[in-house]
């Protein structure tokens, strides 16, 4: 059984009190000793009967008298020699005893920084951008310390993975551009040249190409939005099972239009949400259905209440369902089904991003998996409503 870390206050109040120790207990040793030993080296400065006179008052035996006399006669230069080489003996000691208490003191605090200076090196990799820096597994250090270092290397885990998702997005932002822009150009440079003439129907494509860009840029803001904690204007008190029937009666026409019925189990349920943005992830989760699972030829959605009380909408198709590696991980931005990375189908790759952006925002979760028997489902799950 592995012993819990100590505390940085634990640590250093054993060390306080453990220098305290040491030092008392060779000042207290050095004393005696240092006593005797000095003692005896100034006895032999006496005369021998006046050096055991000494001796045997010190053990309690009663000397002769003459030695007793010459030792009186002695006493008074003895005891003034004798204080003076045990001062300087005992300040000697005592001087010994403090270097070797900092000394253990010093290395017992190198000890305690030395992790300190492996973390400090690791925040400056992160601060020139290294953010693959990692401490792996970190040991040693107190238990502020340990903590500490498990975050810094979290931190350099996030960071670095930000950076990648950064980069990919700038590319993948790029990308979605370039084609429609390239489109535009090219007519309207063709229109400008003569090469094109100027009909409705060439108009009208390219103010798709626009609209298109336009729910980009708007896509793009929402996800910034919930980058930033902002997402949600407001929450009320809402039911769920309300917004959905909302939804499903604006989207009724394009339902129709991808051939799709539309099957409900709409039961009651409360939460605390932005009514407008949870209208606007339900209705994503419409428009990705219709454009992806429309040859499955039907749509369900069920509104209600988990065990824990959580609220859910849930969309259910029975189209091509989704791809075995993208189940169990958040949908990356401008990812798209395999069946629909090419723009035949629209769309700009952010719904899904989007609607799981709106869920966390809330608090809640987006579930998604596959149906037995073919299709997809998928929820959004936002927390209890509030006593």
């Amino acid at each position: 059984m592995r012993l819990r870390r100590l505390s940085l206050s634990t640590v250093t109040a054993m060390t306080i009190a453990a220098m305290i120790s040491l030092t008392m207990f060779i000042a207290y040793f050095s004393f005696f000793w240092i006593m005797k030993r000095v003692t005896d080296v100034r006895l032999l400065e006496l005369p021998a009967d006046a050096a055991q006179a000494y001796r045997d008052i010190q053990a309690g035996v009663t000397p002769p008298f003459e030695s007793f006399q010459k030792l009186m006669l002695l006493m008074p230069e003895f005891e003034k020699s004798l204080d003076s080489q045990l001062n300087w003996t005992f300040g000697g000691h005592i001087l010994f005893a403090a270097f070797v208490c900092s000394a253990i003191g010093f290395w017992l605090a190198r000890r305690i920084a030395r992790p300190l200076k492996r973390l400090v090196s690791a925040a400056e990799a992160l601060r020139e951008g290294d953010f693959a820096i990692g401490l792996g597994d970190f040991r040693g250090g107190t238990s502020e310390v340990h903590r500490l270092g498990k975050t810094i290397d979290a931190l350099a885990t996030d960071l670095d993975h930000m950076e990648k998702r950064l980069r990919f997005n700038t590319m993948a932002v790029a990308h979605e551009l370039r084609t429609p822009l390239t489109i535009l150009q090219g007519n309207l440079q063709g229109m400008i040249d003569g090469v094109f003439p100027v009909r409705q129907q060439g108009l009208q494509d390219l103010l798709m190409q626009v609209q298109g860009l336009s729910r980009l840029v708007e896509d793009l803001r929402t996800l910034s939005l919930a980058a930033g904690h902002k997402l949600i204007a407001g929450r009320s008190h809402t039911d769920l099972a309300v917004e959905a029937r909302t939804v499903l009666a604006a989207a009724r026409p394009m339902l129709e239009e991808a051939g799709m019925r539309l099957e409900t189990d709409l039961g009651s349920a409360p939460a605390d949400v932005d009514p407008e943005r949870l209208r606007q992830a339900m209705l994503a989760l419409v428009h990705n259905a219709c454009r992806y699972a429309s040859a499955g030829g039907v749509l369900r959605c069920e509104t209600g209440l988990d065990k824990d009380g959580s609220a859910f909408v849930r969309f259910l198709d029975r189209g091509p369902g989704l791809l075995e590696e993208i189940r169990s991980i958040s949908f990356d931005v401008f990812w798209r089904g395999e069946t629909s990375r090419s723009r035949a189908t629209g769309g700009t790759g952010l719904g899904l991003s989007i609607v799981e952006a709106i869920a966390r925002a809330h608090g809640g979760r987006l579930e998604a998996g596959n149906r037995p028997g073919g299709g997809a489902a998928i929820a959004i799950v936002v927390p209890p409503q509030p006593q």
